[in-house]
């Protein structure tokens, strides 16, 4: 029992903070009202009237009328999305009044297993922004499909479940729940097991028996609706809805618009952003750049701070420590402007002051990496031009081939076929067709494995792209025209201990550094995206009109989305979970 902050609640100690003067938005009864909140320590002690609280050594602010929200809640986001280590991610994300998040730190279990993520855990120790573990369900992600560096399996999940930070089970892919997986049904019993841990969905495309049998099993969230059928398949069955606002999928106008057109309860709807790009967080911002979004289609503002706020909360079993101004919860405060203009003035963390009026007050200096997540880059096999050669059968001079395309607004692919010629045994792209080679390289000194396709839809022309960022595997992703590109890009990347490079005819043109797993920089958010717009800027020179080309990139590797993938295993058929040959006939 605190007995401080019951003597702060009762009047008969003084707060250590409080704020007045303020419109207190109430995410509990739906109401605003004018008031203010008192702070003792990390925990809020009273809200409305605190003028009781004020005495000796407490800090006064007066919010001049503005709006007080709880502190914003990210259910499900990938810190490294965006290329941050996450000290500076804790700044950026805190700088725009987030103040906890839900990840599984995914990528980083990928490489470095779960040591990794939790010297990346340790790290983030400095900051003040609030993390939750959610142990992610299987790596690799799609079983004997891909290598990755790290594993788990579910002697490591149940280690990984008793850690005091950890919330549940991340990423329970709906048709490996359909599918009954052995160690995927171990991990749930596991989960089940320990009092207020969740199992959150990844459920795309998952309806009616399917769908059932997920909530059946205890799946309790789903971040991967894209239309109205989604919204109701999810709300009727007793599934959160996590609307995604991110980068490489903005879906949340689409279905909020579902939600208010139909008047559904909003109590089981959030908002998250999955994976933000750099430039993105840089220029845009986090949930508030959401929040304005739903507030410009015509949300009420009480119940949009509800989806950034309490309504995750509630989908983790939290509601009792955050997201709410009210006794008892952490002290992560907003002082905001109204729904017309909206936008995050200041931000206090756990109590502690963290921006005034936009100026960041913090600084975490950048850590002392563990071993474990550097020097993440080993390739079995030196990468030579020949590395990347697809070769037809003999004496054939034209094939037809299978060519995967992207979507211009989000990286899902779909199937296109056409005719290549065939030079000295050797299939060519034709660019004038849009076709590229794509490859993926092994980079965990496992095997040595080359997957080999080819791509459409990115449109460059010119060189090579390659990338130590490639879900869910992080293996080196490589798209070109010429081999030789490549195999300079492939270099480049495992030189710079990961990262992204662009080659333009036999020259690195723009290069960026991801020194963490191979994931990461240390770059503060101003620094890291000024180089990624350099990036960009030379992959759209090369034709692309993908705005975030390198991310469309990353997911081409995810064996999990449809249709097609690449994977060092090879060409992927997503729906079949099989690997393919990308030739599919001789024509003469």
């Amino acid at each position: 029992m605190n007995k401080k902050l019951l003597s702060v609640a009762k009047g008969l100690a003084p707060a250590d903070l409080v704020i007045k003067n303020g419109k207190i938005v109430n995410v509990y009864s739906g109401e605003i009202y004018e008031g203010g909140v008192a702070v003792c320590g990390d925990t809020i002690a009273a809200v409305g009237d605190v003028d009781y609280c004020v005495g000796e050594g407490t800090k006064v602010i007066d919010a001049n009328g503005k709006y007080l929200t709880p502190g914003f809640l990210d259910g499900h986001i990938h810190p490294e999305s965006s290329s941050l280590s996450i000290r500076p991610f804790a700044e950026a994300v805190l700088s725009h009044g987030t103040t906890g998040i839900m990840t599984d730190l995914h990528e980083v279990g990928v490489v470095s297993g779960l040591e990794g993520i939790e010297a990346i855990l340790k790290e983030a120790e400095a900051t003040d922004l609030k993390i939750y573990f959610v142990v992610p369900s299987h790596v690799p992600f799609s079983p004997n499909l891909e290598t990755s560096g790290g594993r788990f399996n579910p002697e490591i999940i149940r280690k990984a479940l008793q850690r005091p930070d950890a919330v549940g089970l991340s990423e329970c892919v709906g048709p490996y729940i359909v599918a009954e997986f052995p160690d995927l049904m171990e991990a749930f019993d596991d989960t089940k097991a320990m009092p207020g841990k969740t199992l959150q969905g990844h459920l795309p495309d998952m309806y009616g028996h399917d769908m059932s049998a997920c909530v059946a099993a205890g799946v309790y969230t789903d971040h991967e609706s894209f239309c109205e059928k989604d919204v109701f398949e999810r709300l009727r069955n007793g599934c959160h809805l996590m609307m995604r606002e991110g980068s490489a999928a903005r879906n949340m106008t689409t279905l909020l618009k579902t939600v208010m057109d139909n008047d559904l309860d909003t109590s089981m709807v959030s908002i998250v952003t999955d994976d933000l790009h750099t430039v993105d967080l840089q220029e845009m911002g986090h949930l508030d750049a959401s929040l304005r979004t739903a507030l410009a289609q015509g949300l009420d503002f009480v119940k949009a701070i509800q989806m950034v706020t309490v309504n995750c909360a509630r989908a983790f079993h939290l509601d009792q420590e955050i997201g709410g101004l009210a006794p008892g919860r952490r002290a992560d405060i907003n002082i905001t402007t109204g729904p017309e203009d909206f936008k995050v003035l200041t931000t206090f963390a756990g109590g502690r002051q963290i921006t005034d009026n936009g100026k960041l007050l913090v600084h975490y200096e950048p850590a002392v990496h563990d071993p474990c997540v550097l020097g993440t880059m080993h390739l079995v096999n030196p990468i030579t031009a020949d590395s990347f050669k697809i070769h037809a059968p003999a004496g054939a001079k034209k094939v037809k081939a299978l060519v995967m395309d992207t979507l211009p607004y989000i990286p899902f692919t779909n199937r296109r076929d056409v005719e290549l010629s065939v030079v000295d045994g050797v299939v060519r792209c034709d660019v004038e067709q849009d076709v590229l080679y794509i490859a993926q390289v092994e980079r965990h000194g496992k095997n040595g494995n080359i997957g080999k396709g080819f791509m459409g839809g990115f449109h460059i022309r010119g060189g090579a792209m390659a990338s130590s960022v490639g879900h869910d595997n992080h293996n080196v992703i490589v798209m070109g025209d010429s081999f030789e590109d490549m195999a300079l890009a492939v270099n480049r990347c495992v030189e710079l201990g990961g990262g992204q490079v662009i080659v333009r005819d036999g020259k690195v043109a723009a290069e960026v550094a991801y020194p963490v797993c191979g994931l990461l920089s240390d770059l503060s958010l101003d620094e890291l995206a000024e180089q990624k717009k350099a990036l960009n800027k030379v992959a759209h020179e090369m034709g692309t009109e993908i705005a975030i080309p390198f991310m469309f990139l990353s997911f081409i590797c995810l064996a999990a989305i449809p249709a097609y993938a690449i994977t060092d295993c090879g060409f992927i058929d997503v729906p079949t979970q099989k690997v393919i040959d990308p030739i599919l006939e001789v024509l003469e």
